[in-house]
């Protein structure tokens, strides 16, 4: 039997040592903010934190957070950032958005671009593009970033078959 706090609340589970903590946390503990993307720890659809250090939790078995306080999305509602990812078109398919809030949560107070792109490495997004995301994340801190003076999208001149 394995114990360990999630998003502050003690938990049992009596599932075998071996299995993936992704799957206890979302058929176990109902928890299906985390998602399953690549099941090889390699796009961090599935990232959790564990003693606020940052797991893919595909890869972790619930043996090892034994003892261990576990944050999953639904531990941060109303974070900060992630009403920003709301406010900024940060997040479309929804599938990388929890991962990308749970790294960006352990940033520094006043992070470089270069700290938010460490941070979200291990995020892989297919749909929105990363300008929004950083963008989203300098607005939840309070902070502007170079990535405010330049657009999302850039507008190309409409080309006509008429030439």
């Amino acid at each position: 039997m394995q114990q360990f706090k999630l998003n502050g609340e003690p938990v049992q589970t009596d599932a075998h040592p071996l299995e993936r903590l992704l799957d206890v946390l979302r058929e176990e503990c109902g928890l299906t903010g985390t998602k399953e993307g690549c099941g090889e720890g390699e796009c961090g659809a599935c990232t959790v934190l564990v003693n606020g250090e940052i797991v893919v939790s595909c890869l972790v078995p619930v043996g090892q957070v034994d003892g261990c306080e576990v944050t999953t999305i639904e531990g941060l509602r109303d974070h900060p950032i992630q009403k920003a990812f709301a406010a900024h078109g940060a997040a479309q398919c929804g599938i990388c958005t929890p991962g990308m809030i749970l790294a960006a949560v352990t940033l520094p107070p006043r992070p470089s671009i270069e700290d938010v792109r460490t941070a979200l490495a291990g995020n892989l997004c297919r749909c929105t593009g990363y300008e929004a995301i950083y963008r989203a994340i300098f607005a939840a801190l309070g902070q502007a970033s170079e990535q405010d003076a330049r657009p999302v999208f850039k507008v190309l001149p409409m080309v006509t078959g008429a030439d």
